[in-house]
Order: C-alpha cells, then structure tokens, then sequence
C-alpha cells in the first residue's frame, strides 16, 4: 500500500506557489485512493490523505484506510517535514497529576522510556499524538492484552501492569525520557514562553547507525565518491595554530559535516570586542550539500562572578545595538514574562532586534500554540506574545532586555562608551553552587592535579592488585 500510496502522492500535481500543508480547517483538501487491502486482499480499499500542520512540531500527513468488503480500519501519521540537523533527548520529571495532561508528540523513530522501572516503548511504524497519561494506559492495555496470550509470564506481566498504573496516582515523581534521533519529538510545556524547571531538552549529533536508520545513510559508490573528496581536503595546506590564536588572523581546521560526512575547512578568527573582550568566530560552509553554520565563542579566563544585563530599549537606535549571548546566558523580557533558557538559542553575535526576532521564530516552533487542538488559554497567551515582540521589532513599544550569563561572556553595546550609558544596567553577583556545579567549576582542580592524578594511578593499580590476589586465592 506504501508504494501506491508514494507513487500517487509523486503524481499529484501540486504547484510550487500554493502551500502543501494548511492549519486544519473544513476547507482542506482530502486526497482519496484506491489501496490493497492487507486483511482481506481486496483492493478496492481506500486511503484518504490529508496534509496539515496542526498539532504537531513540523508538517505533517495523516493517513486513513478503509476497506468496504471486510470492515477494516487503520491510520497512521507521518512526519510531512525534513528531519532536524541534530537529535533530541527530552527528560520530564512528572511530579504532580497536572503533568499527565501534558501532551507528547512521539515521531516513528522515537523511544519513551521510564528509568526508574526500565521500561522503554521502542521506535514504531506509525508516529502519535498523546499525553503521558494516555501513553501509560495504552502501555498498560497491550501488557494485558499480551498477559492473556504469554499464559506463562503472566503473573511477571500483571505485577508490571501494576506498577504502571501506580505511576498514574503519581504518588512519587518519576521521570519520562523521550529520545528521538530526528529531532522532531516533543514534550509540552504548559509554563511557555517561561522556563520550565521539570523540562530538559539536550540536542545531539547523530550517529552513523541513526543516520543509516532515518534513510541518511550514504551507497557504496557516494561513499567512495566522499573518501576521496574527504582525502582531497586533508591533503590541503589548512592553517592549523600552533600557537596563541593572532588577532583577526583566519585559520582554518579539517571539519566533519554534521548534515552529510563530507570533510569540509571550519574558518574561525580571533577578534576583539571593544570594551569587552576578545572572541572567536567560526564558521563552517560544505560545498558538498550546501550546510552552513556559525558559532562564536568568548576567549579569556572565566570570570570570578556572574553578570546580569540590563537593557532598557526606546527607540529604533537601541534595536541596532549589538549584543553577544553566550551558550550559558538566559535571555529575559519581564514585561512579556519570557525566559529563554541557556540551553535554547545557542552562542548569538547578533543586534537586539536579531535577537527578539530569533526568540519569535523559536516560539513559533511550539506546536501546542496553534491549531484546533491547542488550549485556548495557550493559544490566546501565544497570539498576545507575538503581537507584542511585533510591535517591540517595529520600534512601536518600550521594552526591558535583560542577559543573565553566570560567567559574564555576553555583551550588550555601550553607545556612550566608555562613559556610562544611563539606558544600560549591569550588575556583578556570586554564582550559586549548583551553577558552579552545572558549569563544572566545583570539580576543576588547578592546584597540585600532577600529584593529584599520580595519586589516583596509583590507587588504580592498588586496587587492581588486590582484586587479582583476591581471584588467585579463590
């Protein structure tokens, strides 16, 4: 049925200019064909398919069959978008009852595990829209479906269906993983555009056996074609320091493509920020596939204390300020109750309009904001958001742009520099500990770690030796 079901949708003649996949409506365009049926071999069976964006990350296609002669039924849903350049891990610790209602869309290539009872749902065929609470009952229903045809492990089985739907009293917290190498699962987070705190989202380089699983994977004869041209860029004379870094000097070092394999050169350049400090700049174009990235990095030492930030924006002039936030800085715009969270947006040299542009463009990727399905509230609170940052890009409104960077890499420009600018605001404050220990700051050691690690060796060697006497004697 797939094939049919492909070789129609090349066939459909769709032009360029139209919009494929629409916000669900009444007036959308519903695709009928004629398909095999699997349950009874008849094939005047029919697969309606409909293309939409809502409720899920990206675009996607929902596929219906029915057949006339036997009665079956069976749908599916399908990513319609490309997969994203990294994959995603998302970890939810659910502590309350509220967050069974949260709502998770699971991709095809996505695993759901629950640690604390070692349980995982595998990758399937078919992709799905749930909350937690309807994912763990649907777990517990196939269990006991399968309790009754595994006769033998069915006392194992009913004692874990127990546990599951212990879960659902949430009588203790318990954390819910999903992994997806695509990239394109997601967790709701009910507390948007503000942080949430029971929410971790990591991003992730794939694997060659992920990529070969999401149909990246190249033949013998692209892969023969990119060892050479991965050999051709080795053999070319890059600038590789051997030294300190010169100022505004481009070096350029041999680079893996995240998108396609090929070797490609990643060009960075130290420069210096007045009244700031110097920064490396890097970026890496593949001539192969046509990917581009950039990324900037504060040099120097990391500073003693944190430092907050503060922007009041008035006019059109302080939109065209330059501003770098580094990948440890939260992004904050009280009057809209925003936080962006360190971990969102990356390293940005940007100007204060790029940047209230970027964080428009990463709400916009929040499917629980559009469509018929999304919460009312949500979907009102997101409307009154983007009209604001609207109006804030447009110069129309005032507002307050605050940095919070626990190791003060991230700068706002200074227009009167260097006298004090009376619309910038910049404070110093002690990192807490659990800042010091995300950072990894309360595990460096950069007094005597020579003696430190020839201590740890030989205590390696000391237990190894008492481990190998205690095996010969038994």
């Amino acid at each position: 049925m797939s094939e049919e079901i492909n070789k129609k949708l090349e066939n459909t003649k769709i032009e360029e200019k139209e919009e494929e996949f629409k916000n669900i409506s009444h007036e959308n365009e519903v695709t009928e064909i004629e398909s095999y049926c699997v349950n009874c071999e008849a094939e005047n069976g029919i697969t309606r398919i409909l293309l939409t964006k809502v409720p899920f990350f990206k675009e996607i296609m929902v596929f219906a069959f029915h057949c006339p002669e036997c009665g079956f039924r069976s749908s599916e849903v399908r990513s319609g978008g490309s997969y994203e350049l990294k994959g995603c891990h998302i970890e939810l610790n659910v502590t309350k009852e509220l967050d069974l209602n949260r709502q998770i869309v699971k991709m095809e290539k996505a695993t759901i595990s629950i640690p604390s009872l070692d349980f995982e749902i595998p990758p399937s065929n078919n992709g799905s829209l749930n909350t937690i609470e309807g994912i763990l009952k649907e777990a517990i229903t196939n269990l006991t479906n399968a309790s009754e045809i595994h006769t033998e492990s069915k006392e194992e089985l009913l004692g874990f269906v127990s546990k599951l739907s212990n879960l659902l009293m949430v009588e203790e917290p318990f954390k819910i993983i999903v992994d997806d190498p695509s990239g394109n699962s997601f967790i709701e987070n009910p507390n948007a555009p503000k942080a949430d705190t029971n929410l971790k989202v990591t991003n992730y380089t794939r694997t060659a056996e992920q990529n070969a699983s999401l149909g990246l994977g190249i033949n013998e004869q692209e892969d023969d074609s990119k060892k050479k041209q991965n050999e051709r860029v080795t053999a070319t004379n890059v600038s590789i320091p051997s030294g300190d870094l010169a100022d505004r000097e481009v070096y350029s070092l041999p680079n893996q493509c995240s998108y396609c394999g090929v070797m490609g050169e990643c060009k960075m350049v130290l420069t210096d920020i007045p009244y700031f400090k110097s920064v490396l700049l890097m970026a890496f174009s593949c001539d192969e596939c046509g990917y581009k990235t950039n990324e900037i990095k504060p040099g120097g030492a990391i500073s003693e204390k944190g430092k907050t930030i503060t922007l009041r924006v008035e006019s059109i002039e302080d939109l065209s300020r330059d501003i770098l936030k580094s990948d440890t800085a939260n992004v904050i715009i009280p009057e809209l109750e925003i936080e962006v969270t360190h971990g969102s947006l990356g390293g940005k040299f940007t100007t204060v309009e790029g940047l209230i542009t970027i964080i428009k463009e990463e709400l916009e990727k929040n499917p629980f904001f559009r469509g018929d399905s999304s919460d009312p509230a949500n979907r009102a609170r997101y409307e009154e958001i983007t009209s604001q940052l609207d109006s804030f890009i447009a110069g129309k409104k005032p507002f307050t742009l605050e940095l919070d960077d626990p190791v003060a890499n991230s700068y706002i420009q200074n227009l009167f520099a260097p006298d004090d600018d009376p619309q910038l605001k910049i404070v110093e404050y002690e990192r807490t500990y659990e800042q010091n220990d995300e950072l990894g700051l309360n595990a460096m050691n950069t007094e005597n770690y020579l003696n430190n690690e020839e201590e740890n060796h030989k205590e390696a060697e000391n237990e190894k030796s008492e481990e190998k006497e205690v095996s010969d004697s038994k």
